[in-house]
This record gives structure tokens, C-alpha cells and sequence, in this order.
């Protein structure tokens, strides 16, 4: 797979962020790492592999990017408060100056997001936040509920950044064009998460697709073999 690895500097956050391009050409996928993971996991730990035709066949072009995880809601040494704000600039930094590259790019307007574990909270927060900008987003194993993070501390950033507490009083109509896929597994241990998250959705009258697979726990393996068959559905 051709692969292409700069360093994106964010005029909004103050730094380089690490960004990994897997393809030549195709629809973009933005895509996170797991908690504190690092650019490159989901190509080490075999995601991008699991959908390498739809890469090397240019069907999509996967775009997979740092995150300041360690500046927000796993900094234990940093204030609830800025925790909250930090995280607030990088979403930010993925709207207006991130995601419009990719769309100059790849000469669209709309692309898709994708993450594992705690990059399908990255998903999916993106995706509901700014749902104009998406297409589809796809999150596996999730938990869209961060208030776990903030030791009781709640201001306007955690809100605007929690799903399960801005989707409820969001206007569905703005979710209509998006494909939302939600996967997990009876052994999954943010199965019961990624189950609220749909019921939410669910009440919003907002069309997804909730799929639990069997037999799976919260690893790699389930991802690697549920991937594909998400973005299969969602390309189609």
C-alpha cells in the first residue's frame, strides 16, 4: 500500500500532529488510534490491512492522525477544566484545518471517519459534532460518554464534546445523510456503552446500524474482522 507520512502543523493547537496517508486515491477515511495509541496502530496492529483491496483498488483513501490524549482526557496532571478546552481545540483543529486539506485533496466535500475503542469516541464525536462534513462513521467498541473523565466538572466543552448529552437535543434532520455504523460484541467490554449510544439514537429516530457480533472481546481481532465488512456497507 502506498503510505505517506507528514508532519501537520496546526496553527490552532500550536504543533506538529503526525499524519500516516495509506493509498493513492479513493474516498477519504479519517481515522483514530485507540486510547493514547500512536499514528501508525492501526497499521501495526493489522486494521489497514483488513481492508487493503479497498485501499490498493482505490475505492478509499485512509488518512490516520495523532491525537492529544495525553493533553486532554487521559493528562491525570492537567485540570478537568483544560482537559475539556485542550480537546475542544482539537476538534477544532480537525474541522478548520484538517478535514478542508482533505477535502482540497480528494475533491470532495463530505468524508468518512473510523476509529477503534477510544478512536470511535474520536469518531463519532467528530461525526455528530460536524455532521456536514461527514459522509459516514463507522465506530467499533465505543463509549460516547467522557463525563467518566472529568471528576464531576462539566462546562460547555464537555458538553458540546459529550455525544450522549448534546445528540439528544441536536436536530436529527442533520444526521439524515450520514450512514452510522455502531459495532460491538456480546464480550465486549463497552458493548453496554455502545448499546446506550444506540438507543439514543434509536429515540432521535436517527437510522444506524447496531451489530453485536459473537463470541469477541475488546481487541484487535474483532476489529480486524468486523472493519471490512463496515465499510463494505457503507461504500454501497
Amino acid at each position: 500500500m502506498q503510505e505517506r507520512n507528514i508532519n501537520f502543523y496546526s496553527h490552532i493547537l500550536g504543533k506538529d500532529l503526525h499524519l500516516q496517508i495509506m493509498g493513492h486515491w479513493g474516498f477519504p477515511v479519517l481515522m483514530f488510534p485507540t486510547s493514547m495509541g500512536s499514528v501508525s496502530q492501526n497499521k501495526d496492529m493489522g486494521l489497514l490491512n483488513s481492508v487493503r483491496s479497498f485501499i490498493e483498488g482505490g475505492q478509499i483513501k485512509t488518512y490516520n492522525i495523532e491525537t492529544i490524549d495525553f493533553e486532554s482526557f487521559y493528562g491525570k496532571n492537567i485540570s478537568p477544566h483544560d482537559r475539556a478546552y485542550n480537546y475542544e481545540l482539537y476538534t477544532r483543529f480537525l474541522c478548520s484545518e484538517l478535514i478542508p486539506k482533505i477535502q482540497e485533496e480528494n475533491h470532495v466535500h463530505r468524508i468518512g471517519v473510523a476509529g477503534c475503542s477510544f478512536g470511535a469516541y474520536h469518531a463519532v464525536n467528530l461525526a455528530f459534532k460536524y455532521p456536514d462534513l461527514i459522509s459516514f462513521v463507522i465506530g467499533m467498541s465505543g463509549s460516547y460518554d467522557i463525563s467518566t473523565f472529568m471528576s464531576g466538572y462539566h462546562d460547555q466543552n464537555v458538553y458540546f464534546n459529550n455525544p450522549v448529552e448534546f445528540v439528544p437535543n441536536a436536530e436529527s434532520w442533520t444526521f439524515n445523510h450520514m450512514k452510522v455504523i455502531l459495532g460491538t460484541s456480546d464480550w465486549d467490554i463497552c458493548r453496554n456503552e455502545s448499546l446506550r449510544f444506540s438507543e439514543i439514537l434509536k429515540a432521535k429516530g436517527v437510522q444506524h446500524w447496531y451489530d453485536e457480533k459473537k463470541w469477541a472481546k475488546h481487541d484487535w481481532p474483532l476489529w480486524n474482522m468486523a472493519f471490512p465488512e463496515y465499510l463494505n456497507a457503507v461504500m454501497n
